[in-house]
């Protein structure tokens, strides 16, 4: 068996360096300190970024054939704070990334706005992306090696330059599989769609719109360590993941202690919301959950949806007593005359005000046992 990776430790941290090592303290001595942590985590760096950061903005800007501003906007768009034009951060990917963005607007395949939308809509993704990656790393880390959290980082920056291939190659796996199945639903909704609509008022995207989240989240967060919090919103977050998938629906975003969620037919959505809330009740140490499902038409922007129909169902979600589904009425009736119907009783619940929508009488829906 190898060896474990020891990791950077800071001046001090010796017993945690010892002990993600299997050594004794006496072993490994205390030579290392902040400046070979730095300076290692430097040499990593510039070797994911293929070499030195040795330009300004402005000679980026003059090798990529890009004006300065356009630079700055580039820049910023990936979600990077302003940079002085004699600091010298840049390299030779930066330049490559420039030059390609800027060659598609000029051959005119996009415009720069519409280039600004895809910096931000990558920066956005990936930003993410990498975060939730090392966070699985730390806690996986920290778990096999019985290690302080911050250990277990030091750690995982030692293994990430190890590993940056094969997260780079699954990347772009996934994005290719994402984009094929999206270009698939694009093709068949265009299909189906028919005449245009003309009323500006109009949402283009007819879905399924669901909402689950936790009861009294936030007065039970408040109670709980770091540790069990973690594990609360990890376990929420996975299972629903699992089951919205599962069963032929799409995970939007999380808010909090919520998950939005679409379908592109109410009875795929409906399913959902049922079995959502029968695997979370499962889950050991889960809080009380309730969801709601809304048909209706949507706007999709920057990997959202926006719209009545999304506002409809995340103020029902709020009104839902723990454990139950509440549709609107005209969600309800247009599930009453789908095949999936008979798997369901509809009980009308008392008038709520919904907060910004006035009164509304909801539906509760509750899956019949099979």
């Amino acid at each position: 068996m190898s060896e474990t990776p020891r990791p950077h430790v800071w001046s001090g941290d010796v017993a945690a360096r010892a002990h993600a090592d299997d050594r004794s303290v006496d072993d490994i001595g205390e030579t290392s300190g902040e400046a070979e942590d730095a300076s290692s985590v430097r040499d990593s760096v510039e070797q994911l970024l293929g070499g030195s950061r040795r330009y300004t903005i402005v000679e980026l800007a003059d090798k990529a054939g890009v004006s300065v501003d356009f630079a700055r906007t580039f820049w910023k768009a990936m979600g990077f704070p302003n940079v002085k034009d004699d600091a010298r951060i840049f390299g030779d990917i930066d330049v490559n990334a420039l030059r390609v963005m800027g060659s598609l607007i000029d051959d005119g395949r996009i415009d720069t706005t519409t280039a600004i939308s895809l910096l931000r809509a990558q920066s956005h993704t990936t930003d993410r992306l990498v975060l939730w990656q090392t966070e699985a790393l730390v806690d996986g880390i920290a778990r096999k090696l019985d290690l302080d959290d911050v250990s277990a980082r030091l750690v995982a920056l030692d293994r990430l330059p190890e590993i940056v291939d094969v997260l780079q190659s699954q990347l772009t796996y996934s994005w290719r599989r994402q984009l094929g199945a999206l270009m698939v639903r694009t093709e068949a909704e265009v299909t189906d769609s028919g005449r245009p609509e003309l009323d500006p008022l109009h949402m283009p995207l007819a879905r399924a719109v669901g909402f689950v989240d936790m009861v009294a989240y936030t007065r039970r967060s408040t109670e709980l360590g770091s540790q069990a919090l973690a594990d609360l919103v990890q376990t929420f977050e996975y299972a629903s993941r699992d089951v919205i998938t599962t069963h032929g629906a799409r995970v939007v975003k999380t808010i909090g202690d919520a998950i939005l969620f679409v379908a592109d037919d109410l009875d795929t959505a409906a399913q959902v919301a049922s079995e959502l809330l029968k695997a979370l009740q499962a889950k050991e140490n889960m809080l009380p959950v309730r969801a709601s499902v809304v048909w209706g038409g949507v706007l999709s922007r920057h990997g959202d949806v926006f719209g009545p129909t999304v506002n409809l169902a995340s103020r029902l979600v709020d009104v839902a007593p723990a454990g139950s589904i509440l549709m609107d009425q005209a969600s309800a009736q247009v599930l009453a005359r789908t095949p999936a119907a008979g798997k369901y009783t509809m009980v009308p619940r008392e008038v709520a005000e919904l907060h910004g929508l006035g009164q509304v009488s909801p539906i509760e829906l509750r899956r019949l046992p099979a």
